[in-house]
């Protein structure tokens, strides 16, 4: 079976403090994007949680890198946090006319919607939204941070509709393993990842790459970890 791309990186990139373990010492700001785009395949843009890009930005941004480099967006957290998924048709219509230049370049990675913790499971709600709210053409990651959402129920709903369990990771919650989507999304949030693990986590996306496009992404902190992990990661996939 071909095996298919793993898309790698962090969320966000504009970070001086990446210098210069991450960006050359004189990398100036406005070319953060095209610095990160030569070394990583794929971002994951949390600015859409708080604010969407206009037209000039999304097409700045789209100048700035590859054709092979993907670009996820996290949901506004209109949609996730202060609608909690109800009623946000019209918010959701919005961002995705914001983000609509992604996809008509082909560079459109996933769509995460982060649910906040104290939001339970509710599958009736979560059902909905895929239906009635999201908009078909575009891939979805839904991340819990509530137990209770781990369930058979919430599986089927996501499955049904061609989303993704995001498999995300940190040090006081995992997501269990299953795949519910023709795509994988991986947030990686531990924080410590040494050579081992970095190696054991490029031959396990290797076997999901085998099934479908993955999209992986690491921390984002003011030190350089989260890229140099993300930039490793793609070199020991790419040596198996």
């Amino acid at each position: 079976m071909a095996r298919h791309s793993l898309y790698a990186g962090c969320s966000g990139w504009a970070y001086a403090s990446w210098k210069p373990g991450f960006y050359p010492a004189k990398t100036p700001a406005r070319e953060f994007l095209t610095c990160y785009a030569s070394q990583l395949n794929s971002v994951e843009v949390n600015y859409t949680f708080r604010q969407l890009p206009g037209a000039a930005q999304a097409q700045s941004w789209l100048a700035a890198v590859r054709e092979d480099f993907r670009f996820s967006f996290k949901a506004p957290q209109r949609i996730s946090h202060l609608l909690r998924l109800r009623n946000c048709g019209e918010a959701m219509a919005a961002f995705a006319a914001s983000i609509a230049p992604f996809a008509e370049a082909g560079r459109m990675g996933v769509v995460l919607v982060q649910l906040p913790p104290n939001f339970k499971a509710d599958v009736p709600r979560l059902a909905a939204f895929l239906q009635e709210a999201a908009p078909h053409h575009l891939p979805f990651a839904f991340e819990f941070r509530h137990a209770s959402w781990f369930d058979a129920a919430t599986y089927a709903v996501l499955e049904r509709h061609g989303a993704a369990l995001c498999l995300a990771e940190n040090d006081d919650l995992t997501t269990p393993e299953v795949h519910t989507a023709p795509f994988d999304c991986y947030r990686l949030r531990r924080s410590h990842y040494d050579e081992a693990a970095i190696h054991a986590l490029a031959e396990r996306l290797q076997a999901r790459a085998a099934k479908g496009a993955v999209y992986a992404y690491f921390k984002h902190d003011e030190a350089p970890d989260g890229p140099l992990r993300a930039r490793t990661l793609l070199q020991r996939f790419h040596e198996q």
